[in-house]
């Protein structure tokens, strides 16, 4: 890929001095002597540079942005087309009186404003661009990847930046302009809590915005008919065909009656937790007794069944177990263990556990 990009480049360099050298000696009055060569060649490296330059600018440029630049530019043409035909025919039946530089002019200043407005209109509405054109909606020929759009709830949730710098989200991940709108309007009128909430999502909206291999975009896409954001959001995902991120369980019920895909970040966390492995130690509280004499129940932080054999004697109490092994069942992962000869833990070392284990959940996903 490199070797054929030097070759263009090297390629349209000879073909910028053959042109201009061309030129210069084509139409100076000079004809063809050293000075005209030179400057030929002096030139034709200068625009040379100026492409490569420009080359360079545009290299985040994808052939998509690309191909909608292009259609924008068609219609901006059209539209320029358009009013210039009305703006002659004005100037025709009246008697205005405008000079011939004034009425080029003003036909410059048309024709430059319509291209203008028709790439910005067409890049903005990029994704619903079908829906302009009736009867016609482009679909890929190959499978694509689906896009993900944020919701309030993912941007308020710090782990979604650690799993965009994974590279699992690059150009694929969409924040609703409309989100945006309301965090910012919660943190200038909101109470002290949606402050405070506002501004912890818009610090992990700037955290994305700074992951340069993400490609964040954005949907400028409102319905201001809907007052429910997750309507706006799942409409919005049916209107782009995409997928939703939330951090947000109950939301899920209502995504997949409008059969949306949801992506659980919750569940995604707790499917990446590593699984314990046979003979390793944890600690434990144990709840409730278990089916079996001196079993004793105890919980993970997410939900996982511990079995301690021996841990009837100690409801209440934080132990030391070994794991025996680990079955997965279809209502989750169940750990089976032994308690080990010093089983009970002093209070200090009960009190330290717990709070290092509340630490590593809450900073699992953390920057």
């Amino acid at each position: 890929m490199n070797i054929s990009l030097s070759f263009i480049r090297y390629f349209f360099i000879l073909m910028c001095i053959l042109f201009l050298t061309t030129y210069t000696t084509t139409t100076s009055p000079n004809g063809f002597n050293a000075y005209n060569v030179i400057g030929g060649i002096l030139a034709g490296c200068a625009f040379g540079f100026v492409l490569i330059c420009t080359d360079y600018f545009l290299k985040r440029f994808n052939l998509r942005s690309f191909n909608v630049a292009m259609l924008g530019l068609f219609f901006g043409y059209l539209m320029g087309e358009a009013l210039i035909l009305i703006f002659n025919t004005v100037l025709n039946v009246s008697t205005l009186p405008i000079s011939h530089e004034t009425a080029t002019l003003l036909r410059i200043g048309v024709f430059l404003f319509a291209a203008y407005t028709g790439m910005v209109m067409t890049a903005r509405a990029s994704e619903e661009l079908y829906i302009s054109i009736p009867f016609i909606k482009f679909k890929p020929t190959s499978h694509k990847k689906r896009d993900i759009l944020i919701d309030s709830s993912t941007l308020a949730d710090s782990r979604i930046i650690d799993l965009a710098s994974s590279g699992l989200l690059d150009h694929h991940l969409i924040i609703p302009r409309f989100f945006l709108k309301e965090l910012y309007h919660m943190l200038e009128v909101g109470d002290e809590s949606e402050k405070s909430k506002a501004r912890k999502s818009l610090d992990v909206f700037k955290k994305l915005e700074n992951i340069q291999t993400l490609d964040l975009r954005y949907a400028d896409t409102d319905f201001p008919e809907v007052k429910d954001s997750m309507s706006k959001l799942v409409r919005l995902a049916r209107l782009l065909d995409a997928n939703i991120i939330t951090a947000d369980m109950s939301r899920v019920q209502q995504s997949s009656i409008e059969s949306i895909r949801i992506i659980n970040i919750n569940m995604l966390a707790n499917a990446l937790k590593p699984i314990s492995q046979a003979g390793e130690h944890i600690n434990i509280k144990i709840q409730r007794y278990g089916k079996e004499p001196r079993q004793g129940v105890g919980y993970l932080e997410d939900g996982t069944m511990v079995v301690v054999n021996g841990g009837a004697e100690h409801i209440g109490e934080t132990i030391k177990a070994q794991v025996l092994s680990v079955k997965h069942t279809s209502s989750g992962r169940m750990i089976f263990c032994n308690a080990t000869d010093e089983t009970l833990l002093s209070e200090m070392e009960s009190a330290e556990t717990v709070a290092s284990l509340d630490n590593a959940h809450k900073t699992y996903f953390a920057v």
